[in-house]
C-alpha cells in the first residue's frame, strides 16, 4: 500500500530555506527555522541544517528528542510554553525558551541551578492577538522584576506571535510596542535584548521596508516548508510552493444528484453540511479523510476539481468541469494549505516519500 503519500521535496525546501537565510542575514536578523508541521523529522531537519539554519524551533519536546535521537545537531527552541510536568525534560533537551509566566521562570530558573545550566528565555508579550505572553501594558515592569530574580536562566530576548488566534497581523505599530519595552529594559537591565518579533507573515512588512529595525528574530516553518503564508492569504512570490504535495487514490467513480436525498442532521463530525443543487455531478471518492488532512485545505493540481466535502475516512471531489476522465485507481495531486499539511504529517495512515534531487 503506497497510497495517500506525501512528496516531500528536499531540494525546493532547502532553496527555501536559503533564500530566506540570505533575506534575513541582511538585516541581521537570526532564522529559527520551525519543525512543528512535520513532527520534527529528522531528514528535513537535517536539511534545514544544510542549508546554513543554527537554530532550530519546535512546540513538541518529543519532537526535539525525535531530532536529537537521530543526530539533527541543536541549539533548539522550544516554542510552545512548556507546562510545569515537563520543564526538567524542558531545561535538560532546549537552548532557549519561550515563557509566558513569571512562575514558570523561577521554576526553570531551580532546575537550570539543580543541573548547572544556562538556559535562555525569551519572554513573550502579547500585543494584541490573545494567544501566549503577558499583556504588553504591564509587560516592562513584570519582565524587569523577574530578570533581577533569575541566577542560572537568563532573560536573553522578548517576543510576541501574531496571525494564531486572533489572526492579528504584524504592523509596524505593534512591533514597536517590542521596540519601546525592550529599550526601557535595557536602560534598567544594562542588556541587548533580542525581539523574537517575526513569523512567515511578518515577511510582509520585510518587502514593503515596514519592520522596525530592531526585531532580530523571526521564528519560519510555514513559509520555509510550504511556500505560503496562511495568515496573510498568499503564496510567497520568491518561495516555492512545490514542496510538499500530497497524492491520493481513487476508490470509487460515479454520477449522482448534488443533494442528498432524505432528512438532513448532522455529518460524522457533528456538523450541519450544506449543499447547492447543481444536479447531477460526476464524482471522485478519494482514500482519505479528516483523520489525514483538513479538506478544506485541499489544493488540486487540477483547478476544474472542486473539494465538496470530506468524512473520517473518504473525501468527495467534482470532476464535472474537468477535461481530464478519472478512473478507480488514478491518483490525484494536491498543494496543501497548512492546516492539512499538520494533519497530514501527524497521521500514521499518510506516508512519507523524500524526493532529494527534483
Amino acid at each position: 500500500m503506497d497510497f495517500p503519500k506525501l512528496f516531500v521535496n528536499l531540494k525546493k525546501i532547502r532553496e527555501n530555506a536559503e533564500k530566506l537565510l540570505e533575506t534575513l542575514s541582511k538585516l541581521n536578523i537570526e532564522l529559527v527555522a520551525v519543525t512543528k508541521l512535520t513532527l520534527g523529522d529528522p531528514i528535513i531537519a537535517k536539511t534545514l541544517k544544510d542549508a546554513g539554519v543554527i537554530k532550530l524551533g519546535e512546540s513538541r519536546l518529543k519532537n526535539i528528542k525525535r531530532m536529537i535521537e537521530n543526530n539533527v545537531p541543536g541549539p533548539f527552541q522550544l516554542l510552545r510554553i512548556p507546562m510545569p510536568s515537563e520543564l526538567e525534560d524542558a531545561v535538560l533537551l532546549t537552548d532557549e525558551i519561550l515563557i509566558s509566566e513569571e512562575k514558570v521562570a523561577y521554576m526553570i530558573d531551580e532546575i537550570a541551578k539543580k543541573y548547572d545550566k544556562n538556559i535562555e528565555l525569551i519572554y513573550m508579550i502579547d500585543v494584541g492577538d490573545l494567544r501566549e505572553g503577558i499583556w504588553y501594558e504591564k509587560a516592562a515592569y513584570t519582565i524587569e522584576k523577574v530578570a533581577k530574580k533569575l541566577k542560572m536562566a537568563k532573560i536573553v530576548g522578548i517576543g510576541t506571535n501574531v496571525g494564531c488566534f486572533g489572526g492579528v497581523l504584524p504592523t509596524k505599530e505593534n512591533l514597536n510596542i517590542l521596540v519601546e519595552i525592550k529599550d526601557y529594559l535595557d536602560g534598567k537591565l544594562n542588556t541587548n535584548l533580542k525581539i523574537s518579533g517575526g513569523s512567515t507573515v511578518t515577511l510582509s512588512l520585510i518587502e514593503n521596508n515596514e519592520l522596525p529595525s530592531k526585531i532580530n528574530q523571526f521564528r519560519i516553518g510555514e513559509g520555509i516548508l510550504l511556500g505560503t503564508d496562511a495568515t496573510g492569504n498568499r503564496d510567497i512570490p520568491y518561495l516555492s510552493q512545490d514542496t510538499i504535495i500530497l497524492e491520493a487514490e481513487v476508490i470509487e467513480v460515479d454520477y449522482k444528484p448534488s443533494v442528498p436525498v432524505g432528512k438532513i442532521g448532522r455529518d460524522s463530525m457533528g456538523r450541519i453540511p450544506h449543499f447547492e443543487d447543481f444536479g447531477w455531478r460526476n464524482r471522485i471518492i478519494l482514500a482519505i479523510g479528516e483523520q489525514d488532512i483538513d479538506s478544506s485545505g485541499l489544493k488540486p493540481f487540477d483547478e476544474k476539481l472542486k473539494v465538496l466535502h470530506a468524512s473520517s475516512d473518504h473525501t468527495i471531489i467534482d470532476y464535472t468541469d474537468s477535461n481530464k476522465k478519472y478512473s478507480i485507481g488514478d491518483t490525484l495531486k494536491f498543494h496543501l494549505s497548512y492546516g492539512a499539511a499538520l494533519r497530514a504529517f501527524t497521521s500514521p495512515f499518510v506516508k512519507k516519500e523524500y524526493i532529494k534531487n527534483a
